[in-house]
């Protein structure tokens, strides 16, 4: 028996934000000072570190578990199963829904439940559940699910990263440009075919990293409102990062018993352009290599960074024939890889 990913589906938002509407926004330092240089200039900066051009938003009616929904409809769908035989619906998120124009995040009842109730799942033994673990909670939540199977308690599982990150920037801090929202979802099942996960890890850094990312004020020293935006310290992770995500994936692929050379494609979770570049050039060079032309596929560069949600939705394009010059064929070793806020790092060779 292998357990494998047996359909997918995304959901991307039809609101486009480009690089130049930005150019009006009042970017502040941290501290509240002023920035000694035009949007024009901090724009093109951002771009040229990111690869960030453009990025998706919902539309103002919409929330996180709608979206989670959408995704997951497709990817039922994709798999050509009866809903109602779900075992487990796992959802990765960080901040629930946020309503638009609003300061409180709402996450009772879980997200998770939300999306059996849009699904109109009527199973009351398809569990419902929400996985906080930062930018890595979907690949967890696949790990998750292959536990639940592998151990006998479920033989499928619905596993969903979806998020709005749009609502919870501060548009005073240059960091609100690489947020975007967005949604992927996964059938995990037993079958009978060969291939699917052959191994995983992950790891929590808390003693020194916890607090990489976390809920802060605005940069704007002029509003005194109580609500929190997602920050960052852009620097301390990406050198955290590049020092521990490609030992991570090394060892990753040890477990699995193939060699580098095996290794078709890296869907690494849409973070930075650059970073992504260095970590999973950083892994190669462990091994003595070169990284291969077209092994990271990307999308940040027109989707921007929807944390939990950028994995699974690179993967159903890729799928789904919808990323140019990029396939996946029948038993290609493929990794799934993230890391974020926890600071937690994760990662599955995957044989397709």
């Amino acid at each position: 028996m292998s357990i494998k990913i047996t359909g997918t589906g995304s959901f991307i938002p039809s609101r486009i934000e480009k690089n130049e509407d930005f150019y009006n926004h009042e970017f502040l330092n941290a501290d509240g000072s002023s920035i000694n240089s035009s949007n024009e200039v901090i724009v093109d900066k951002f771009k040229a570190i990111t690869g960030i051009q453009e990025r998706r938003y919902i539309k103002p009616e919409l929330l996180n578990s709608d979206i989670a929904f959408y995704a997951s409809e497709k990817a039922i769908e994709d798999a050509n199963i009866d809903k109602e035989t779900l075992d487990y619906i796992i959802v990765a998120h960080n901040y629930g829904d946020v309503k638009h124009n609003t300061e409180q995040s709402d996450t009772v009842p879980s997200i998770a439940s939300r999306v059996k109730h849009l699904l109109k799942i009527k199973n009351p033994k398809c569990v419902g559940y929400d996985l906080l673990f930062g930018c890595p909670g979907w690949i967890e939540g696949v790990i998750q699910a292959k536990a639940f199977i592998a151990s006998g308690l479920a033989k499928r599982c619905l596993v969903v990263g979806s998020e709005t990150l749009s609502r919870v920037v501060d548009k005073h801090d240059r960091d609100s440009m690489i947020y975007s929202d967005g949604a992927g979802a996964v059938i995990v099942e037993e079958s009978d075919e060969d291939g699917g996960i052959i191994t995983h890890d992950s790891a929590t850094f808390a003693l020194d990293e916890a607090h990489f990312i976390y809920f802060g004020e605005t940069n704007h020293p002029d509003i005194t409102d109580q609500r929190r935006y997602i920050k960052m310290y852009g620097r301390k992770i990406y050198e955290f990062a590049l020092t521990n995500v490609p030992v991570a994936l090394k060892s990753c692929l040890e477990k699995s018993g193939h060699a580098v050379t095996d290794v078709k494609k890296i869907l690494i979770h849409q973070a930075n352009e650059k970073m992504d570049e260095a970590i999973v050039k950083r892994f190669y060079k462990l091994h003595n290599m070169d990284m291969p032309e077209g092994v990271m596929p990307m999308t940040i560069n027109t989707l921007g960074n929807s944390s939990v949600a950028t994995v699974p939705t690179l993967y159903d394009m890729i799928l789904k024939g919808q990323l140019e010059g990029q396939n996946i064929n029948k038993g290609d070793i493929i990794i799934f890889a993230s890391v974020g806020a926890g600071m937690n790092i994760n990662a599955i060779v995957y044989k397709y």
